[in-house]
């Protein structure tokens, strides 16, 4: 009779859902990461006003009271005020970017008191992330609004030491001369400080309306109506047709949105400055049957 031999074989690999549960238990931890950065990039907002909350004594990890410079874990529970956050860290975190086509008489705002329509209104929702506006529009502007889930990238976009470009189509009553457009190239003193366009371009028009391309690098309130209000001109359409390298589709109509797929992200983030976030599983749908955003 022969002896069982001392060899023992290896066990079969798992497979289908088992395998994945043990690739998920023995993938190595996220590493930890500063709480101000963690908490802007799950869309609560920019990194300063995560530093002012933590700063204010509002955010708590695991029981306590965090402080400047505290890190954090996949495994730690943190509260904002009272309510638990879930955030998301570099192996999973996703960056999604959504483009709305504004309509005049909505509001940039998640609340209004007096009831009117909002952008948020016609958002995807989502979970554990929310979506941040990068820039604002007046209620009587109408274009390109762009949303992202990360804190981050909507920094980078909007903080004015960035200055990023913002391209307007304006139509005024009147036509600007020569020596005008020069004026605003150089430069008018607002209320506020000065301010210039980058470029000015006539864009035709008819009867006592003219049209014109703007750019501008800042976000102040009303800028371009009150940089054209200031040489007596009254601005009677504004709309936004380009923030930084994101221009707005021409067949994305009043009301649209779209989500940028994996690929244009990954060029955004790349002219942004930031690496590339991981793939996302399903992709956003546009409205209708649209080509894909320019990005530049």
């Amino acid at each position: 009779m022969s002896r069982p031999s001392p060899i023992r074989r290896a066990p079969a690999a798992p497979k289908g859902r088992a395998a994945a549960r043990l690739q998920q238990a023995t993938a190595p931890e996220a590493p930890a990461e500063r709480l101000h950065k963690a908490l802007a990039s799950a869309g609560l907002g920019s990194r300063r006003e995560m530093e002012e909350w933590i700063a204010e004594g509002r955010v708590q990890v695991n029981g306590e009271t965090a402080t400047l410079g505290s890190k954090v874990g996949p495994r730690d529970i943190v509260k904002v005020s009272g309510r638990r956050v879930y955030l998301r860290f570099e192996d999973t975190r996703r960056t999604r970017i959504l483009i709305y086509h504004k309509s005049e008489g909505e509001i940039v705002s998640r609340d209004d008191p007096k009831g009117r329509a909002t952008v948020f209104d016609a958002l995807p929702k989502l979970r554990g992330a929310k979506w941040i506006s990068i820039g604002r529009l007046d209620y009587n502007t109408d274009g390109l609004m762009i949303f992202t889930t990360s804190g981050e990238l909507a920094n980078k976009l909007m903080h004015p030491r960035f200055e990023v470009e913002r391209e307007y189509a304006v139509r005024i009553l009147g036509e600007l001369t020569d020596e005008q457009i020069q004026q605003l190239l150089d430069g008018v003193e607002l209320d506020d400080g000065p301010a210039q366009l980058q470029s000015c371009f006539r864009a035709g028009g008819e009867g006592a309306n003219r049209w014109y391309r703007v750019v501008i690098k800042e976000g102040r309130k009303r800028e371009v109506r009150r940089i054209f209000e200031h040489l007596g001109f009254t601005v009677s359409r504004l709309t936004r047709i380009r923030f930084g390298p994101i221009a707005l589709p021409p067949q994305l109509k009043r009301g649209q949105k779209t989500e940028l797929d994996d690929d244009l992200v990954a060029r955004v983030l790349e002219w942004a400055g930031m690496k590339a976030s991981p793939r996302r599983q399903t992709r956003g749908v546009p409205d209708k049957h649209t080509r894909k955003p320019r990005i530049r």
